[in-house]
């Protein structure tokens, strides 16, 4: 056994005692240049809409630049797998989705990244809704309709799907129908969209922010939206449970992360930052277009959502009998 001296032990107090200096002086310069936000979906997608509206509000906030890096592909492995890299300084910040942090782990034998171990918790953002959409050559008009097609023409339907979020509202929907459509994986949600106005798949569960604007262009067909309760922007669509798939419900949430190891009081100055930059009014106006509902609190309340949600995903890809990849 090692007996350390009492000069050894002074040197070690006095250079720990420097570095929680050296990082509460690091935090309260915090930020002092660009920031970037990983975000690991595809330009246009709702999480790289939410990230850009975002760097406004923390622009605005702290006069620093905020550049957004999109990295999709690989069920989003590419952008969490970068951030979690990252380093623990507070300049990269991940903006990602449940996709990510609850719903991969159960849809995967095995990732390259862990959800919880990797990353440091910031703060909740908001949390949306899905929509329904369909082919406009598809002789499908309502929910119903497109019951009774896909039972008629079984395995002959496709849908995209660019996310967790996306993938698992479809299996949802397949298991409480009993209907057999295929799903085809995307990269993100807006090439699966294109390829839906295109007819290389019939029908899609996509974000509003992605959706709904084609449905107003006239490019698609809504059929329903996947909350409990009618969208405001959208009040003639109605709920896939009041189309007749009662007690259907699925909904996504958005987050913010930095990776694992950042200092406490640079993780809490950017909780602040965040928080403050969630009500800015970019974007508030963003949330109000798509109808999203805005969150917040403190690390610990995302860490212990988290949790909660990563169960609840786990029940439903259980119930939907999806086997792990």
């Amino acid at each position: 056994m090692t007996i350390m001296r009492p000069f050894a032990i002074a040197a070690l107090a006095a250079i720990a005692a420097a570095s929680l200096a050296a990082t509460a002086a690091n935090a309260q310069t915090y930020p002092d240049k660009q920031i970037t936000f990983i975000v690991p979906f595809a330009a246009g997608s709702a999480t790289d809409q939410l990230a850009r509206a975002l760097g406004q509000g923390v622009t605005g906030e702290t006069k620093q630049p905020v550049v957004i890096d999109n990295k999709p592909g690989a069920n989003a492995f590419i952008g969490a797998q970068a951030a979690a890299k990252a380093a623990k300084d507070g300049y990269t910040v991940f903006i990602t989705t449940n996709t990510t942090q609850a719903a991969n782990e159960h849809l995967f034998k095995k990732l390259p990244y862990d959800p919880v171990k990797d990353f440091e918790p910031v703060t909740l953002l908001s949390k949306g809704g899905q929509i329904l959409v369909v082919n406009n050559s598809l002789p499908v008009n309502s929910v119903q309709d497109l019951i009774k097609y896909a039972k008629a023409n079984p395995g002959k339907l496709s849908f995209g799907s660019g996310s967790s979020s996306s993938r698992l509202a479809g299996e949802l929907f397949k298991q409480m129908t009993g209907s057999f459509i295929v799903n085809i994986p995307y990269r993100s949600n807006p090439p699966a969209v294109t390829d839906l106005i295109g007819g290389q798949i019939q029908l899609m569960f996509t974000d509003m922010a992605t959706g709904l604007p084609q449905v107003k262009g006239g490019k698609v067909k809504a059929l329903g939206v996947s909350t409990t309760k009618r969208i405001a922007l959208a009040q003639d669509i109605p709920t896939i449970a009041e189309a007749g798939v009662k007690g259907y419900e699925s909904t996504f949430w958005f987050a913010a992360y930095v990776p694992a190891g950042t200092p406490a009081p640079v993780v809490a100055r950017l909780n602040d930052i965040l928080s403050k930059a969630n009500k800015s009014q970019a974007v508030t106006n963003f949330y109000q277009s798509v109808g999203f509902e805005p969150l917040g609190g403190s690390p610990d309340d995302l860490r212990k959502f988290q949790a909660a949600e990563s169960q609840n995903w786990g029940k439903i890809v259980k119930a939907a009998g999806i086997e792990k990849e």
